[in-house]
């Protein structure tokens, strides 16, 4: 079975794991410097924050796959639709060893699809970045900040 996964960058990692703690009912199943991940079976999803000097926001969502099979199916679909995947075998991240799958969507949001097969003590690396333009440096979800108050958030929310 699949579960979809959700990474957020977070400006302070205390205050959100309180908040996310509190919005789903449970603790983080890992909890380290710069990251907390909860593993939720309702809803069934990998939700991980990380202070990480990213633009704070949703960083990139996900598929999480159970076997390498699953993996290879999902990839050999976006390749199929003609999207470029950014593969990656055997890397260390969020403290777990994966091998994954990048690709964008047509707007620009990056989706990770992974197997993850171990565990690790360092964070590890991120997806390699791409060229951003600067419009695409802003958080999904975040509005764009004026003097006066905050603006509508864009429709991709």
């Amino acid at each position: 079975m699949k579960r979809l996964h959700v990474h957020v960058a977070v400006q302070d990692l205390a205050t959100s794991i309180g908040f996310y703690s509190t919005l789903f009912g449970a603790e983080p199943d890992v909890i380290k410097d710069d990251y907390a991940k909860w593993m939720l079976d309702d809803p069934r999803v990998n939700f991980a924050i990380s202070d990480r000097a990213r633009v704070t926001g949703v960083d990139h969502l996900g598929i999480q796959v159970e076997s390498s099979e699953e993996l290879g199916e999902l990839a050999g679909r976006l390749k199929a639709a003609g999207e470029v995947t950014r593969d990656q075998e055997a890397t260390t991240c969020c403290y777990a060893q994966s091998d994954k799958a990048w690709v964008n969507d047509p707007n620009g949001l990056r989706w990770e699809t992974f197997h993850t097969f171990g565990e690790a003590i360092t964070y590890g690396e991120d997806e390699p970045d791409v060229v951003l333009s600067a419009q695409s440096k802003v958080a999904c979800c975040a509005p764009p900040v004026t003097d006066a108050k905050p603006a509508r958030a864009p429709a991709c929310c």
